[in-house]
């Protein structure tokens, strides 16, 4: 079965920190893409953060560079996305997913999705 699922959401204070992890089984991730996407309450689906399969590129969006960082553990089949200085905005569901081509830049371009984990930031 190929699965991708993520974790690691919840509520957070403004300022505050959460890692989200996207776990995937039945395949491996180091030949994938890997993206982040989010859709925030009202919001169209948005990407975050990508990283390409061999860890060369990483690609965030302007609104959270400097607070996120996307990294790829092997080890575990797993691929993370730190939040960092987190921010009522940053309210969504977020999605992780796996594309087979070396870049891609839109949702077209993923083959695998994730079920999504609730972000809430919130005082």
């Amino acid at each position: 079965q190929v699965q991708l699922v993520e974790s690691g959401g919840g509520l957070v204070q403004p300022g505050g920190s959460l890692r989200l992890s996207c776990a995937a089984s039945g395949f491996t991730l180091d030949f994938y893409t890997i993206g982040w996407f989010r859709q925030g309450p009202g919001k169209e689906r948005e990407g975050v953060a990508c990283i390409s399969s061999g860890d060369r590129n990483t690609y965030y969006i302007d609104s959270v560079k400097g607070r996120f960082t996307i990294s790829r553990d092997r080890a575990n089949n797993t691929v993370y996305l730190q939040m960092n200085s987190l921010k009522p905005e940053d309210t969504a569901v977020y999605y992780c997913a796996a594309s087979g081509r070396p870049i891609a830049t839109s949702d077209r371009m993923y083959d695998y999705w994730g079920q999504g984990t609730q972000v809430t930031v919130s005082s």
